[in-house]
């Protein structure tokens, strides 16, 4: 088989593969790709993880090395700031937060919030309704824990707590 043939029947093969999947042009107008699991939280899970969702809004983790954390400490937020241009930032202890939402008010909010780095808005603007409604029932599903994290300050505004520090450095500078 040549190299032109072999090319084309992977591509056609993976056309077909995502077409099955509902990804790219073949999928229905209107559906949005989403997570499946067992449950709606099972999904919301393995979106924390996949999102990396602990790396700051999990107290301790980013301090860790990577070492992952017991699951009962998730989603409680962190004291520890992210400083940069924008001022500072705090990881919110979403366990609480999700406590004042309902899943519909989460939804709508998360179409729409515009907040300081690092949290990765355009990422959640560009979930479906299904997985923000899995995240929201996985975080809810773990209770309220912890205490609320400081609020954000703006710059110039010298921060009372450790902060990872996000400033571009000229290399040799």
């Amino acid at each position: 088989m040549s190299g032109r043939v072999r090319t084309r029947w992977w591509v056609t093969g993976l056309g077909a593969i995502l077409a099955a999947l509902g990804v790219g042009g073949g999928a229905a107008q209107g559906a949005a790709a989403h997570v499946i699991g067992a449950t709606p939280e099972a999904a919301g899970r393995y979106l924390v993880l996949l999102g990396g969702c602990n790396d700051c809004h999990t107290d301790g983790y980013a301090e860790s090395g990577g070492k992952q954390p017991a699951e009962s400490e998730w989603m409680t937020g962190s004291a520890v700031g992210f400083m940069g241009p924008w001022g500072t930032s705090y990881p919110v202890n979403l366990r609480l937060y999700y406590q004042k939402l309902s899943e519909d008010e989460w939804v709508q909010m998360a179409r729409v919030v515009v907040g300081r780095p690092p949290m990765p808005y355009p990422s959640l603007h560009a979930m479906s309704d299904e997985d923000l409604r899995a995240l929201y029932r996985y975080i809810r599903s773990l209770g309220p824990k912890g205490v609320e994290a400081p609020d954000a300050l703006p710059p110039g505004e010298k921060p009372k707590t450790p902060v990872f520090p996000f400033v571009p450095v000229m290399p040799g500078g």
